[in-house]
């Protein structure tokens, strides 16, 4: 029985910042699981470190499921996304012990490959639809075969989705959060004009995404979906907030392009009625805000039998100890759909050592035995945390909006 001896979290800022659990066991074999959630990192950093790690010394490794329940079940308080992202880092953490002592990739130990690779997208922005067509094709010619878009709005200052840099994206941007502007009339007359000059300069041999962020309402939802199916795109992300998932039947009745929503659920209970009333075509949960590798196979095996597929959210946001879980997830899955990705900075690479890699579109997360990631915990040690908020939106009016 490997027993838990010793837990550490582990805070580090190489180029954002990340949460990390490491747990090691009486033999020595340690894991790791990423605790990141983006503006409240310390949140959950204290969650662990006050009311989680006391309670796993002395625990078999062994046994996640039994882990996974105590601490969803035994603190009474459950869901919500400090509380699952902590119970995803020792879920995560967990398996990547399972598959060192195992000698296996911890794909294998979900059953095997069901695929030889996992399909990504990539982010193609720019502050025109000149600018994003430009950096589409660049990843076109890179081997991409599913790219999303998204494009600055004329008359507004700034637009979700598009960075500085044309390859690094990072939302959290200040000690305290900036505001954006909104203008929803300008953003669905931009948004069409887009996917058009997409067809046009890349062909009908890509899949072609967007995020809308929450931003809609249910019929403005239905409506730009209505106008972008000549260009067929491959989803329409969050195209309204989800708590009402009562909307989603709305946008249903008024358009055929594919709905994915859910990289800010928690649990199978926040994505239950969406997918038993097949009212979305991808669930976005993640492995770090979904409770793990456990609870994410679960809502996988329900939307399996409504014919939903995973799109695992990917953004920066998520450390290599994350994107190393969600790949040997994708790789097992049987209704796997697609997985985002966003490259991290050169810092982040490494203190992050990893055995996945990319090529034409594709990822594998390796075999090396558990996840084969890691933490370098003396280079973390260089990258002090930053306090950083994510950005909050308000009409042109000053009213309040979903960022």
């Amino acid at each position: 029985m490997p027993k838990i001896v010793n837990a550490r979290v582990i805070i580090t800022s190489p180029g954002r910042n990340f949460v990390t659990l490491k747990i090691e066991c009486d033999d020595g074999t340690t894991g790791v699981g990423d605790a990141t959630l983006n503006g409240r990192e310390l949140a959950v950093a204290s969650y662990l470190a006050d009311h989680v790690v006391p309670c796993l010394i002395g625990r078999d490794a062994h046994r996640i499921e039994d882990v996974w329940q105590y601490l969803y079940k035994g603190a009474y308080w459950r869901r919500g996304p400090v509380t699952m992202t902590a119970i995803a880092a020792v879920d995560t953490a967990l398996w990547d012990i399972k598959g060192k002592l195992a000698g296996l990739p911890v794909y294998q130990l979900l059953g095997g490959a069901s695929r030889e690779a996992v399909t990504v997208y990539c982010h193609a922005n720019g502050t025109s639809i000149d600018d994003t067509i430009a950096a589409a094709l660049e990843y076109q010619q890179q081997g991409f075969r599913a790219i999303r878009l998204q494009c600055g709005v004329p008359g507004m200052a700034s637009t979700y989705g598009v960075s500085k840099d044309r390859y690094f994206y990072e939302p959290a941007d200040g000690d305290l959060p900036s505001e954006s502007v909104w203008n929803t009339s300008r953003y669905l007359r931009i948004v069409p004009e887009l996917f058009k000059a997409a067809r046009e300069a890349l062909g009908w041999d890509v899949h072609l995404l967007h995020d809308i962020h929450h931003r809609l309402t249910p019929i403005e939802a239905g409506r730009l979906g209505k106008d972008l199916e000549p260009y067929r795109p491959f989803w329409l992300e969050d195209a309204t907030p989800a708590e009402n998932q009562e909307a989603f039947k709305l946008i249903r009745q008024h358009t055929s392009a594919p709905l994915a929503v859910g990289e800010i659920f928690n649990s199978i209970w926040d994505a239950k009625d969406l997918i038993q009333n097949q009212l979305i075509d991808y669930i976005r949960a993640t492995v770090v805000h979904a409770g793990g590798i456990t609870h994410l196979r679960r809502i996988a095996a329900f939307a399996d039998l409504y014919q939903v597929r995973t799109g695992c959210h990917g953004a920066t946001d998520l450390s290599p100890v994350c994107m190393a879980a969600a790949l040997h997830f994708d790789l097992s899955v049987p209704n796997f759909g697609i997985q985002e990705y966003m490259r991290h900075t050169p810092e982040t690479d490494a203190v992050f050592p990893h055995a996945y890699s990319i090529e034409g579109g594709m990822m594998h997360p390796g075999d090396e035995p558990g996840l084969g990631v890691d933490i370098d915990e003396e280079l973390a040690k260089g990258y002090e945390y930053k306090p950083a908020f994510l950005p909050v939106n308000r009409l042109e009016d000053g009213t309040m909006y979903s960022w």
